[in-house]
């Protein structure tokens, strides 16, 4: 393994930049995946619409797609190709039963994502049986998640920036600056250490799982660390998105700010739109345009956690003594983050609309896909009492303190810009 590992090896960072650009590159030029249905209702409609035959095809298809970019990924990075072919297939077996239970309707109502089940299978099947440490030590879970993450930069278009108006920008610039900041503080205040401070300031005040997937991905975060914030970020989101809106419609607060708390205070995409929508029209549209104002950021922000942390955790002698130099910074730069904003700039700027319109869906769906594989990846190695330990109660309270402060921050601030 090591011979192999000298033989051929690139850093795995900018293993994952390649591999996101080569299925731009695929999607744009070659082949346009399909992508699959996980719509369903009840029994019959499972069989129906995700069994059908055509269905069933589109996700083999599907199957050889990713583990043919996996395996390229594998081989790159310097891993032994033939584990990976092992378990791929499992983890991407778990991560459909991940993606049909999602797709459920009665699921999708009370908003519980594809990767909180990914989670859950994973951790199920990681603490009742014992997987062997080649299966564990050949997970990807690294790789998946920053392929991922490159795939998220093509559809953070500049041109929607703009679209989302001056006080969405505004207000998402605000909010994501002082709810940060708060969040920090509080977690150094509580002795949370370095890597879930970051997590958990990210996730709280800019967009939920893919702050916080982001963040841990620019400090080489620990995965179970990772999991730990976005369990909290999904289950914390079904409480708002239900009671934000009565709260609203019982103070009689104008619509137009109770979109602009919405957007601004609860951290998943789809928790905002389903809050929204139990406002109005006119909530659902401003909801939808400042919660876009926040997740545009992302780029910004992982760009700048990269650079602080970078600079911050360089510990060893060597590094303190040359820490000012660009050449420490680049060196240990999560190179990924480059990768995110060239996707962003070839999507804002190079690619026609008529084109980024017809393979967005599809992107969309694939940088889905290897989040939940991610996920699933993350409960098989973890242990579930370490997930759940007694230490992972100061974390938790520093996440719901900073929430409760996200959301009377920005209902202030919705109020000073959409109040008149």
């Amino acid at each position: 393994m090591s011979t192999q590992s000298k033989k051929f090896n690139i850093h795995e960072d900018w293993t994952v930049v390649i591999l996101g650009f080569i299925i731009i590159g695929i999607s744009l030029f070659i082949f346009l995946p399909e992508v699959p249905v996980f719509n369903w209702s009840n029994p019959a409609d499972l069989q129906a619409k995700v069994f059908e035959i055509q269905n069933l095809k589109i996700l083999f298809i599907q199957f050889i797609y990713f583990i043919f970019i996996g395996t390229l990924g594998v081989f790159l990075i310097g891993r032994p190709v033939r584990y990976f072919l092992f378990i791929f297939p499992v983890v991407y077996i778990l991560t459909l039963a991940a993606l049909i239970l999602a797709g459920n309707s009665a699921v999708k109502s009370i908003n519980l994502e594809a990767v909180i089940f990914s989670l859950i299978i994973g951790l199920a099947i990681g603490n009742f049986f014992k997987l062997p440490e080649w299966f564990r030590s050949a997970l990807s879970t690294e790789v998946f998640v920053k392929i991922g993450l490159v795939l998220l930069g093509t559809s953070v278009i500049f041109s929607d920036i703009l679209k989302a108006g001056s006080l969405g920008l505004i207000q998402a610039l605000v909010v994501v600056i002082s709810v940060w900041y708060f969040a920090f503080w509080l977690c150094r205040k509580l002795k949370v250490d370095d890597e879930l401070t970051m997590m958990i300031s990210s996730a709280v005040s800019i967009c939920g799982v893919s702050a916080a997937i982001a963040t841990s991905g620019a400090i080489k975060g620990d995965s179970k660390k990772l999991s730990y914030v976005i369990s909290i970020v999904l289950v914390t989101a079904i409480p708002m998105m239900i009671f934000m809106p009565i709260i609203a419609r019982y103070f009689n607060f104008p619509e137009e700010v109770t979109g602009a708390w919405l957007g601004g205070s609860i951290d998943t995409s789809g928790a905002v739109v389903a809050s929204g929508t139990l406002v109005g029209e006119t909530a659902l549209k401003i909801s939808t345009i400042v919660k876009f104002s926040q997740n545009v950021l992302l780029g910004l922000a992982a760009f700048a956690i990269s650079v602080y942390w970078t600079y911050s955790h360089n510990t060893t002698s060597e590094a303190v003594e040359s820490k000012p130099t660009l050449k420490v910074i680049w060196e240990r730069f999560p190179k990924f983050v480059i990768g995110f904003i060239a996707a962003s700039l070839l999507f804002s700027f190079l690619i026609t609309p008529e084109t980024r319109d017809s393979v967005k869906d599809s992107l969309k769906n694939l940088q889905g896909v290897w989040f939940a594989l991610a996920f699933t990846s993350i409960g098989l190695e973890t242990n579930f009492k370490d997930l759940l330990s007694n230490n992972s109660r100061k974390p938790l309270y520093a996440f719901l303190i900073a929430q409760l402060f996200n959301v009377i921050v920005t209902l202030i601030i919705s109020f000073l810009l959409f109040g008149s």
